[in-house]
């Protein structure tokens, strides 16, 4: 009998074992992304008030600085995700909502409604719309739905212990 899920399993620990060796090299990654993030942002201000007119933004400009700073702010909430990962073992899906909500509010700031069909603005407000929606949904049942790997695998560990009643009531 295959005993795949049983989480005791060799090759199961072992790829587990790889997996968080891989979440955490991509926190490392994260964090160096984020600091090249803020370096670029620093250094596009620097360049854009240098330029003539010397310490006036255009709104372009303006629009493009912010654009800049939700891209970091945007890898900061990827950042975070990755930590909880880490920390607890399960993708926190109200985070993940939050982090496309954000991605989302930077493409409708840095968008110019003078190139854009309204084609691509309709479909946009769809699905800042239904993104939107989703997160709401989340953050209204996110506490009555939430179960952990731990809860399980105490679960394999001793089956005795766990009640259907109770694991109905966590999910």
């Amino acid at each position: 009998m295959d005993d795949m899920d049983n989480p005791k399993e060799p090759l199961i620990q072992k790829l587990r074992v790889l997996i968080r060796f891989s979440v955490r090299s991509l926190a490392v990654l994260m964090t160096l992304v984020i600091l090249w993030g803020v370096v670029d942002v620093a250094w596009e201000i620097y360049m854009k008030l240098r330029t003539p007119p010397v310490m006036l933004m255009n709104i372009s400009d303006i629009l493009a600085t912010f654009g800049a700073f939700m891209a970091v702010l945007i890898a900061i909430e990827i950042f975070i995700n990755i930590t909880i990962y880490l920390r607890d073992d399960v993708i926190h899906v109200k985070i993940v909502m939050a982090t496309a909500l954000m991605a989302i509010a930077r493409k409708v700031i840095i968008l110019d409604f003078k190139v854009v069909e309204p084609s691509y603005m309709f479909a946009t407000a769809a699905v800042v719309f239904a993104t939107s929606i989703g997160y709401w949904l989340v953050v209204k049942h996110v506490d009555t739905r939430a179960v952990s790997h731990n809860d399980v695998d105490q679960c394999f560990e001793n089956p005795d212990e766990c009640s259907l009643e109770e694991t109905d009531r966590k999910i």
